[in-house]
């Protein structure tokens, strides 16, 4: 029975949309209302989370990593995301280009300087004296795991057991449907629907932190090269400004919309990359660059299984668990977001194309950003690592004022941050509007809206709770219980690639494989639900 919510809002949006939307109307009025209380409760039960699960955020994102492994080495490798004949949709460029715009862009600016100076400044786990030449490398070491392979392992699993599911499978685009094979025809009962529900909050709240941090960089920016004050009430001028935008964006669609801003981003953040790599210290940046990534990948388990056994919990809530939490409670996003551009790939293509590709570009900005801002504390006496303490949101603009023409730079960075704000809401929007509409790639224009206006409304509630702290809070303890969906998934997608009729080819030496077919329990109801939502 749908929603009468649903059914006003939505068209064919199912109870799901009503029960989400129910859910995060409750969450917006304790935030409104009791603003301390909330902060309490999400205090203790940050502690609470970390202290007793916080090995969960370790191991689950290893074991992600070498599933993905598992599956790119083997002869489930060359299975498509979708029919045998079928090619992909977007270039590689344009593929790529999405992948960093729409998903983490935002992260570029506030912390591609941010997080190294801050590691450089008060190293990990005391692994380097204060401000020291080894500071520099364990900084980018850490840099590197907290926005490299971990993130994106969370995420091209859940892409690819959903890419699977959908241009494979012929199901729906709901992460519930990912489970029939473990669940069966109990996927469409109410245990799908809680965790179809469960997905779209913890979507929500990790893409709501996104648009929080974006909030304070574009407010950093704003007062840097006109003197806008930073506080409050220009972040919600801001958000509500930005909110306007993404929503419009996102009911233009996928190929307009989200396409053309991926494209432009990547036309702005390039040339600002190369400008500070041949304006600053290049050699320097190259040599701590492999110097860096040597460190990564020879610390590379030590420093993916190390806890806060030793009394470093307060730095691994700040930033370990906070990361590795943030990317699980993005899982969802991206990997609706990641099949949806993914179509007609193989998934060894998808696997080394969405952890490498990322990977390599967020390991050369944070080396030329976050490398350029140690250079210049280290050996020019800068005091970017102090501005970075007084403020984390000035760090980026702080380091651009160390190079020549600061302004155009700061004003191009500024635009980029905006840019990325817009993107990365505009997916957000279309992936929550998808999952509480039974799946559906063309999510009404009401839903849409309804769903900017909520991701908006959340994080103004956010910062008006507590600033970066209740984003950083609340991101941990909402994506917790989706770790296990996580693992649960993964297992339906192993058990669903035994029986791809690609496998039985190849064990059968038959070079023309059967055509892949949908499971005949799936075929007739997600069928007939898409006719049934065509536009």
């Amino acid at each position: 029975m749908r929603s009468a919510l649903g059914d006003r809002l939505g068209g064919r949006s199912g109870p799901v949309f009503g029960i989400s939307i129910a859910v995060s109307a409750l969450f917006l009025a304790w935030g409104i209302f009791f603003t301390s209380s909330l902060a309490t409760t999400m205090s203790a039960a940050l502690d609470w989370v970390t202290r007793s699960f916080g090995w969960m955020y370790l191991a689950s994102t290893v074991a992600l990593l070498g599933f993905l492994v598992v599956l790119a080495c083997s002869r489930y490798g060359k299975i498509r995301l979708g029919k045998d004949h079928e090619r992909p949709e977007f270039s590689t460029f344009s593929w790529l280009a999405m992948m960093l715009a729409a998903i983490m862009g935002i992260g570029l600016i506030a912390y591609g300087v941010a997080e190294p100076i801050s590691h450089f400044a008060t190293p990990p786990h005391g692994l380097a004296q204060p401000e020291s030449a080894r500071a520099m490398v364990v900084a980018l070491q850490y840099s590197f795991f907290h926005w490299g392979l971990h993130a994106w392992g969370v995420f091209a699993v859940f892409g690819l057991a959903i890419g699977y599911s959908m241009y494979r499978k012929g199901r729906k685009g709901l992460v519930s449907s990912l489970f029939y094979p473990l669940l069966g025809d109990r996927v469409h009962g109410p245990i799908g629907k809680a965790i179809d529900v469960l997905a779209i909050f913890a979507t929500l709240f990790g893409t709501t932190t996104s648009l929080g941090l974006g909030a304070l960089q574009i407010n950093g920016g704003l007062n840097t090269l006109f003197g806008v004050p930073t506080g409050e009430v220009v972040q919600i001028a801001i958000i509500a400004v930005i909110t306007l935008l993404f929503t419009a964006s996102a009911v233009t669609g996928l190929h307009r919309g989200i396409k053309y801003l991926s494209t432009i981003t990547a036309g702005i953040a390039t040339p600002l990359l190369v400008f500070v790599l041949i304006a600053g210290p290049t050699v320097f940046l190259a040599n701590l660059f492999f110097e860096s990534a040597g460190a990564y990948l020879t610390d590379f388990v030590r420093m993916s299984l190390r806890g806060a056994t030793f009394g470093d919990l307060a730095w691994m809530q700040s930033w370990t668990y906070f990361m590795l939490a943030w990317w699980v409670a993005w899982a969802a996003f991206v990997g609706v977001f990641l099949a949806r551009i993914s179509r007609g790939r193989t998934i060894r293509e998808f696997i080394v194309g969405v952890l490498v590709g990322p990977s390599a570009a967020f390991f050369a900005w944070f080396t030329v950003f976050g490398g350029a801002a140690m250079h210049r504390d280290f050996y020019q006496g800068g005091n970017i690592a102090q501005v970075t303490a007084n403020n984390i949101n000035d760090a980026f603009f702080a380091t651009l004022d160390a190079f020549p023409w600061p302004v155009l730079t700061s004003a191009g960075a500024l635009i980029l941050a905006v840019l990325f704000f817009v993107t990365s809401a505009d997916s957000n929007t279309f992936v929550l509007s998808m999952l509480s509409s039974e799946g559906t790639q063309q999510p009404k224009r009401r839903v849409l809206v309804t769903w900017g206006s909520i991701t908006g409304l959340t994080a103004i509630v956010l910062l008006l709770t507590g600033g970066l702290d209740a984003l950083q809070q609340t991101v941990i303890v909402t994506s917790a219980p989706f770790i296990v969906i996580i693992f649960g998934l993964a297992i339906a997608f192993w058990k669903d690639l035994k029986g791809d009729p690609v496998v039985h080819a190849q064990a059968i030496g038959n070079d023309q494989p059967e055509p892949a077919v949908a499971e005949e329990p799936d075929t007739a109801v997600y069928a007939s639900s898409e006719r049934s939502q065509a536009p």
